[in-house]
């Protein structure tokens, strides 16, 4: 059984989570990355299942690499 969920999130999220995943696929993104923090005893199979699938490693290294340009133009 599904339930509707309101939440409120910044016009700069809601543009990235829209153009990222496209329309109705938000949803199951937010449940996607809530699940292990709301059901504990799925954490360690989810962190598998993650770790197993490449490609998802893949574009999360290639995302994490892209930051270090960021981090290089920071002020500080």
């Amino acid at each position: 059984m599904q339930k509707k969920l309101t939440i409120t999130v910044s016009q700069e999220v809601y543009d990235g989570l829209y153009r990222e995943l496209g329309p109705r696929k938000i949803s199951r993104f937010i449940e996607h990355v809530v699940r292990p923090y709301v059901l504990p005893h799925e954490l360690g199979e989810a962190y598998a299942a993650m770790a197993a699938d490449e490609a998802r490693e893949a574009e999360a290294l290639e995302w994490a690499e892209g930051l270090m340009g960021d981090v290089a133009d920071d002020p500080r």
